[in-house]
């Protein structure tokens, strides 16, 4: 019986959607992308999750909380860099410390929230996190970049929330994996692959709530124009 035959070039790969269309699925795809396009600069932004991660190991859930606290500033500062990296000019350093100051804000309540459960945490940032990109990116100001992300976030909340908790998935998974891989191994070196995991895995957590910015951005757009051209003059 004769084998069947495939063909083994199947052309390009068809375009990515626009933001203003684009997929969960799709967000994550190019999150990964940007990530392989600029990989030492993405990468850095890991240091502040895997530092948090390697202080708060083996620590009460109390102390878990102050050190969450206590990383805020690093946090914040990692997904401002995401967000100067997912920009298509340099940000000035005004809108840098804008964007510092409006993530500080927005992270208070994140600890909180972590005690309970992750899915809190994750639509609380996916309601208001928007705002530092907006401070970074569009460069407003302070006030104005928290009615920006709420007005963002309302834009399309499913697509904000699901991205946001998809991208959660594949960090936690990742890493879990790579730490069920290694349980045969000394705590020393299950704290170092933890450590070398959450480097190279949380990047993708900053990188793409950035990208999802540019996403519901364009989603208002849209939805602006089809409002305006449905609308009788």
């Amino acid at each position: 019986m004769a084998r069947p035959r495939y063909s083994k070039h199947q052309g390009p790969l068809p375009p990515p959607l626009p933001p203003e269309t684009r997929t969960v699925g799709q967000l994550v795809a190019e999150t990964i992308r940007l990530y392989g396009a600029r990989f030492l600069p993405v990468l850095a932004l890991g240091l502040s999750i895997a530092a948090l991660d390697e202080i708060s190991l083996g620590r009460s859930l109390n102390e878990q909380t102050v050190v969450l606290w206590l990383f805020t500033p690093l946090v914040t500062a990692s997904y401002v860099g995401a967000c100067a990296l997912v920009a298509e000019d340099r940000p000035p350093l005004r809108a840098l410390l804008v964007g510092l100051a409006v993530g500080i804000l927005v992270w208070l309540p994140v600890p909180l929230l972590f005690r309970f459960v992750v899915l809190p945490a994750v639509a609380w940032l996916a309601l208001t996190g928007l705002a530092v990109p907006a401070a970074v990116i569009e460069r407003r100001g302070f006030v104005d970049s928290l009615r920006r992300g709420l007005e963002l976030a309302r834009a399309d909340f499913v697509h904000a929330l699901g991205s946001l908790a998809a991208l959660a998935i594949v960090y936690f998974l990742s890493r879990t994996v790579l730490l069920f891989l290694l349980r045969t191994q000394s705590d020393n070196a299950i704290r170092t692959a933890g450590f070398l995991a959450d480097l190279v895995l949380s990047p993708l957590l900053f990188v793409g709530a950035a990208m999802l910015f540019v996403d519901q951005a364009a989603r208002m757009r849209s939805s602006q124009a089809s409002t305006s051209t449905t609308t009788p003059a």
